[in-house]
């Protein structure tokens, strides 16, 4: 399935209209099913798809990990993802039931229970991980390199996981939230320790994807853009650095400045 849809669009500049093809990003719906129940429809970018099922589940804690699925059947012409498991936590039942995600923040999130999320984040993240300023800037330079879909269509978010050297995984979506699961699911899947790596995210860093970022373990996160109140006081307090505002040889460091040097 496309990623990318060319639309005719009317373009003004040099004082007129003219009438261009312009890259658009897709949307599409993904209806999620665990062992025959419609959980949640997640509005998304139609690539990585298995591995954003994965990442969501496990993020969400509505399964422990990939070794809880025995299957998942990805029907593309429908939008369904059915995914057969062998446990599912107690733990959601409650939180459970038809939910819908859109492709961004703010009412995307509201069914969706902050003290779930804040139950299944694990307290303090103890990552040895330290960074120069140097590698900073190199790592950030070479996220925008990999940016293509971003340069293209000017609208979807885009996420990284890298080392202290380099990129490991590269994921976008016009859902914010949904690149992360991606690079989460793919992550353990592979079996990739992320205790020891850091997350490069292209938008601004609000208190879900803080939390997102500390469920996956990762204790800094690199931004070409801020965070926000909430995200660096949830950051205190889970010690995970925030670094915003990377542009050219500048950036900000709002917590854990011990993990940058």
């Amino acid at each position: 399935m496309d990623i990318v849809a060319q639309q005719k669009i009317r373009r003004f500049e040099s004082g007129g209209f003219k009438e261009i093809a312009s890259s658009v990003a897709t949307e599409y719906p993904l209806t999620i099913y665990v062992n025959e129940i419609e959980l949640v429809t997640i509005v998304c970018t139609p690539e990585f798809l298995e591995d954003l099922v994965v990442g969501f589940l496990t993020s969400e804690g509505i399964i422990r990990g990939p070794g809880d699925i025995d299957s998942i059947d990805i029907i593309e012409s429908t939008g369904h993802a059915k995914v057969t498991a062998n446990f599912v936590n107690k733990f959601n039942a409650k939180y459970r039931g038809k939910r819908y995600i859109t492709s961004c923040c703010g009412k995307s999130r509201e069914n969706f229970y902050f003290q779930s999320d804040a139950s299944l984040v694990n307290v303090k993240q103890n990552s040895l991980l330290r960074l120069t300023t140097n590698k900073i800037f190199h790592l950030m330079e070479k996220f925008e390199g990999d940016s293509d879909t971003f340069h293209q269509t000017g609208g979807v978010h885009n996420a990284a996981l890298c080392s202290m050297s380099d990129i490991i995984y590269s994921r976008m979506d016009i859902g914010r939230h949904n690149a992360l699961d991606k690079i989460y699911g793919r992550a353990l899947k592979d079996g990739t320790n992320t205790q020891d790596k850091a997350i490069i995210f292209s938008g601004r860093i609000s208190s879900e994807i803080l939390v997102k970022t500390a469920k996956l373990g990762c204790g800094i996160i690199l931004s070409r853009s801020a965070p926000t109140e909430l995200a660096i006081k949830m950051a205190e307090e889970l010690q995970i650095t925030t670094v915003g505002f990377i542009r050219g040889d500048r950036l900000n460091v709002y917590s854990g400045f011990e993990r940058v040097t």
